[in-house]
This record gives structure tokens, sequence and C-alpha cells, in this order.
């Protein structure tokens, strides 16, 4: 019997093999164009992850010359900054006033969790209840923007794969999954890919070697920060589209791209 655990894998694999996902995944995997590792400071990781949100891929200049003038400030400039002076750093990436409110509930969340000494970079933490609690307090975040934002706060390899809108709406259906209505759509679908890579990590694993991905890995962690980039790659370039190899039968159809089914 074929489960979930197996469909994921088997189109982990069907992604992972295409050159154009690999390039992809490669080119974000170790240092991530949209999170990278040079920005140390949790919060400004939060706020990076939800000031990403609604920016399109032909926008990532403008987008990570707007965090590098961020970071170059600090967060405790920016949370004293006017909305106006807000306003004009994040104009080249558009929604100014939804980002002026994300980062002044964002430092609220972040005062409250200093009170209650709350380190959601600790190990041991809850990552749902961290989301959870994410969701709820930050103006604009929902949960796609909460799993973005405790990921990049924790670490690329802590284990959460966010999910963004296109992935419940079009990568599930793919995979045979028919998650919940509403924003609890993007939970349902993080809490299956995770289960289903921690249930074989060492099968997720291999495929990167497999089809020779150049990303570093550690050895002591199952591969969802991988996994997550070539589901979202592979998203973005053959279910956008959706791209004329996708096979329209799919989750019936194992061979996902470039089958019989797509020549008749």
């Amino acid at each position: 019997m074929t489960t979930e655990a197996d469909r994921i894998h088997r189109l982990v694999e069907k992604a992972a093999a295409l050159p154009d996902v690999r390039r992809e995944v490669e080119a974000n995997h170790d240092d991530n164009r949209w999170w990278p590792t040079s920005i140390t400071d949790t919060r400004m990781r939060m706020l990076a992850a939800g000031w990403s949100t609604r920016v399109s891929y032909r926008m990532i200049d403008a987008y990570a010359s707007v965090v590098a003038a961020a970071e170059a400030l600090g967060f405790d400039t920016l949370t004293a900054a006017t909305d106006d002076e807000l306003t004009a750093l994040v104009a080249p990436i558009g929604l100014p006033t939804a980002r002026v409110y994300y980062l002044r509930s964002l430092a609220e969340l972040v005062r409250r969790w200093d009170k209650d000494a709350v380190d959601p970079t600790t190990e041991g933490m809850n990552a749902d209840d961290l989301i959870a609690t994410f969701a709820e307090q930050v103006h604009g975040a929902s949960f796609k923007v909460a799993q973005c934002a405790v990921l990049y706060a924790r670490g690329y390899h802590c284990g959460i794969i966010p999910v963004d809108s296109g992935m419940v709406t079009r990568l599930a259906p793919v995979l045979g999954i028919t998650p919940p209505s509403g924003p609890v759509a993007h939970e349902d679908l993080r809490h299956r890919l995770e289960a289903a890579v921690r249930s074989r990590p060492d099968d997720f694993r291999a495929l990167a070697d497999l089809y020779d991905h150049d990303v570093t890995i550690p050895a002591d962690t199952a591969p969802t920060w991988w996994v997550h980039l070539v589901l979202i790659y592979f998203k973005r370039l053959y279910l956008n589209g959706p791209s004329p190899r996708l096979c329209t039968r799919r989750p019936a159809c194992h061979n996902v791209i470039d089958c019989a089914h797509i020549r008749h």
C-alpha cells in the first residue's frame, strides 16, 4: 500500500532530478538569497521573513537592498523610527503600511517574549506553539509567515518546512492531499510534509546525493530544509504555470512530468 510519505518521497525524487530545480536549490540551500546567513540578530531574521512576503522573484534584488539597509540600522533603531521613515525604507518592495504594521507588532511580541524570558531559538522550544503565537500576535503574519519567521529565527535545519499558498493550492493536489480550508491549511500541509521527512530521513537525504545536489546537509538532522527548497522551486517552475510537461493525472500517475499522458 502506498502511503502519503511514499507519495511525497516519489515527488521529491522526481523534482530533485530536474536540472532547473537543482540549480535553484543549490543557489539557496547553504546561504539563502531571501534569508541570508549574514543576518545573525534573531529579531532581524523574523523581520526579514515577514518583509519577504508578497515580494516576487524578480524583485529579489530590491528586497535584498531593503533588508541590508534595515540590518545596517539595527532592530532597535528601526523600532524607534517614524512611520514616514520606515515607509521610505520599504518603498522599493511595496505595501509600506502593512510592512510598518508588521514591524511594530513584531517589536511588541519581542518585548513580551523578553519579559517572559522566551527565546524562540532555545532548543526544546515547541515550534508549533511558537508559530501559533506568532501568527496570532503579529499583524499580517498568519501561519504561512509565522512558519517562515520561526524557521529563519531558529536556522535552516530546525525541522520546519514552511508552506506558502501555492503549495496549498497547487502542490497538495499533485500529492493527492486535500488540506482543510482556511489559513490552517498551511499548518496541516506543513505537518504532513515534516512527518514524511522525519519518517524516512535517510531516504530523502539519499536523493540529494543521487542527483548530485551540491549542498551541505548536517549529518544529525533530517533534510527538511532541502526538501522545502526542492518542493518550493518545483512548485514555482512547474506548477505555477502549470508547465506543459506536467502530467494532469497526478497522483494516479507516478511519473509527474514527461509521461505518455501529456502526449495525448
